[in-house]
């Protein structure tokens, strides 16, 4: 989710840009364990878990983040006018370090292009990043241009294992014909997508319910993961989820104090997030979040849907949809 920096952490505590936790690692980058993992490991170890897995997080190619913070932190248009700083601003080795501490034993790189021609090329990279990463799920992308069906196709044969889609960066129609047979060769493989396609915290052209509802009445089989739980239309994309079952949601910064603020979740629509709890996978966003890596994990335990839920949604689904064997 798009955000920049600010003066305050999305839970109130002081932030000023970089590492909102006091330092990622206590001793300094490459020695000793982030100053905050204690809390995730408490949260994974009392629920019984080999840790956790983690659906949305990003790494990218070095120029290509630092831009994407640049964007947070000048305020561009898709943030919302939103102030946030970047809690686990570091490089690339650091950022694994830290990721690996906290006990996520599976993550993404959650990489997605903003024009044509770019994606091919971020695919590239990410071929890379998954051989040398091997805790890492290869990720790919994909974006409405000739040749994408080509070119996802070779990411599949290189053993992508899920997709990241962004309508509002990318401000196309994920109903564009260019992409339907991209779409059916995801379906057919059964390698989930992980989209950005609610509103939040800025709407698009294309976000919303109506543009993936279109996309899914073609494709019922494809395994999207909606990011964000949908945030604000969540009850609209549990509606999706509730009509087709590889549909799923990632738990990205919903229910946090910062989200809840910007777009809370309706109590109303609780029980119907605990009928899914076969379907809701752990996301967080992760170096881009406004906050410690443990408020999110503690935003989901305060939900009050019990420690089989947690379990489900923090490793139990992710693990299953990935074949990660503990």
């Amino acid at each position: 989710m798009p955000g920049g920096s600010g003066r305050q952490t999305g839970d109130g505590t002081p932030g000023d840009g970089t590492a909102g936790v006091g330092g990622l690692l206590a001793g300094g980058p490459g020695d000793g364990v982030p100053a905050d993992a204690a809390d995730v490991t408490r949260f994974w170890r009392r629920l019984g878990l080999p840790g956790l897995v983690d659906v949305h997080t990003h790494f990218m190619p070095d120029r290509v983040l630092r831009k994407v913070w640049d964007y947070f932190d000048g305020l561009g248009p898709l943030t919302g006018g939103v102030e946030w700083p970047i809690t686990y601003r570091a490089d690339e080795d650091e950022r694994l370090a830290v990721i690996r501490a906290f006990g996520v034993r599976a993550f993404t790189a959650m990489l997605y292009p903003h024009k044509p021609g770019m994606a091919e090329w971020l695919n590239s990279w990410a071929v890379g990043f998954a051989r040398r990463t091997p805790d890492c799920l290869h990720t790919a992308t994909l974006f409405p241009e000739p040749g994408v069906e080509r070119y996802v196709g070779e990411a599949l044969d290189a053993g992508a294992r899920v997709f990241k889609a962004h309508v509002q960066v990318g401000a196309y129609d994920p109903g564009d014909p260019l992409l339907d047979p991209a779409w059916g060769a995801l379906a057919e493989a059964g390698v989930p997508v992980v989209m950005h396609c609610g509103s939040g915290p800025s709407p698009g052209k294309h976000t919303g319910p109506g543009p993936i509802a279109h996309v899914l009445a073609r494709h019922p089989r494809l395994r999207l993961v909606v990011a964000h739980m949908g945030m604000p239309e969540y009850e609209d994309f549990l509606d999706l989820a509730e009509r087709y079952e590889e549909v799923r949601l990632d738990t990205t910064m919903a229910f946090t104090d910062f989200a809840e603020r910007l777009a809370p979740f309706p109590d109303r629509a609780r029980d119907r997030l605990a009928g899914l709890g076969d379907r809701v996978l752990l996301g967080s966003d992760f170096p881009n979040i406004p906050y410690p890596y443990a408020h999110q994990l503690h935003a989901l335990e305060r939900l009050g849907l019990g420690d089989a839920w947690l379990r489900a949604v923090c490793w139990e689904n992710g693990a299953r949809l990935f074949a990660i064997d503990p």
